[in-house]
């Protein structure tokens, strides 16, 4: 018999909640599995999946994706006796291509008799005997082959894949991310769900001045992260008229600041109305004016909300890698500005004063535009495996 056995990693460290943890992931699992025909099985130490060999592959990339797996590998068990446990090598090796070996036994059954370096001599022994040609090398083998000696069976492997990793997703509250069409803010929502934090999103939009395209490549942008979820949550904001009476009332160079704390106010809002306990955004230190310490500190301050920003310290090429390894990046770099690049300054204010901002605010009456904002977001259920409403918002 085969299954995927999936080793758990950080969840390891947890304490009296580690089975808060593993429930979590086992959830997550079943949720995405939907539809395959598989038996998942969990315990304290692993989790493990009776599969359909034809769903293999695709069980597989679904797995590769889910939070809270440190490693995964497809595994044949058999009874914990020392018959079965050979005749399972030899058939294993057989089936493999290689000129040097090494066998590794991990003994947590200890009620087995035979100790692990016994037992890699007796297995190692065997393949030898059954093909003359092979070598045994400790230092650096074409196939190391892994035999776990557990109660519950023996599992027999040679290739480990890495998880995700991180915390399942659902650990911990929901969080509102702050998700533009650039590289930053998907990378940033990929980054807290890692940390086990399911994450809905809010694009701020300004028809006519910024496209129907740009509100698409987000939507795409969501149905990429959401092969890490079980689905999100996209609140569309209307941000034209707030935006309009910025830039007709507020001086150039103050116009991203108060652009961005009326982008807070509504986040802090919209988090109160759909019980997030937090904001999060692709921020990354010093990389644009908005985001030097003096301007975050300006326009953080409209808010109470803890803003998490996983990025502050990378810099760019890394948060590029990242965004090719989560494969959103092709489509944040689609020629559709948002509005935070449409009305861009020549020269913006990178080291804010809060007085001046408070006074240009003074200028127009921004609480009841807020207001008439959050009344008017749309909402888009969004997951990779279905277009869901977009096209009726078109």
């Amino acid at each position: 018999m085969r299954v995927i056995l999936i080793k758990y990693g950080e969840l390891n460290t947890k304490g009296d909640n580690r089975n808060f943890f593993i429930n979590t992931l086992f959830n997550n699992i079943k949720n995405k599995l939907n539809g395959f025909d598989v038996i998942i099985i969990k315990d304290r130490a692993k989790m493990t999946i009776k599969f359909n060999d034809n769903d293999l592959e695709s069980i597989e990339d679904i797995i590769s994706k889910i939070f809270g797996i440190h490693s995964y590998t497809v595994a044949e068990v058999c009874s914990v006796d020392i018959d079965s446990i050979k005749s399972k090598v030899l058939e294993v090796a057989n089936k493999l291509e290689f000129n040097t070996f090494k066998i590794e036994t991990k003994r947590s059954n200890k009620n087995f008799p035979i100790h692990s370096m016994e037992l890699n001599n007796i297995l190692g022994g065997a393949i030898l005997k059954s093909n003359s040609n092979l070598k045994v090398d400790v230092h650096n083998p074409d196939i190391l082959l892994k035999v776990e000696i557990r109660n519950d069976g023996v599992y027999i492997y040679y290739k480990v894949c890495p998880g995700s990793g991180g915390y399942p997703v659902g650990t911990q509250p929901k969080a509102l991310l702050m998700l533009s069409g650039g590289i930053d803010s998907p990378v940033a929502g990929y980054l807290a769900m890692k940390r086990g934090i399911p994450v809905d999103a809010v694009y701020f939009e300004a028809i006519p001045h910024t496209s129907l395209e740009a509100r698409e490549k987000v939507v795409s942008l969501c149905r990429k992260l959401s092969v890490y979820t079980n689905c999100i949550n996209l609140h569309i904001v209307n941000f034209t008229p707030i935006q309009e009476e910025i830039y007709k009332n507020c001086r150039e160079d103050y116009c991203i600041t108060i652009m961005r704390r009326m982008m807070y106010r509504i986040m802090d809002k919209l988090s109160k109305k759909y019980k997030s306990l937090a904001i999060i955004n692709g921020e990354s230190i010093g990389q644009v004016a908005s985001q030097t310490l003096t301007s975050m500190n300006v326009i953080n301050s409209v808010t109470n909300m803890p803003v998490i920003r996983p990025l502050a310290c990378f810099d760019k090429l890394e948060i590029m890698d990242i965004s090719r390894k989560i494969d959103t990046y092709e489509i944040s770099i689609l020629p559709y500005e948002d509005c935070c690049t449409v009305f861009v300054p020549r020269h913006p204010a990178i080291n804010p004063k809060i007085g001046v901002a408070i006074k240009e605010e003074s200028l127009f009456d921004y609480d009841k535009l807020i207001d008439n904002a959050i009344d008017s977001v749309n909402t888009i259920k969004i997951d990779n495996a279905r277009d869901n409403e977009f096209d009726n918002l078109l």
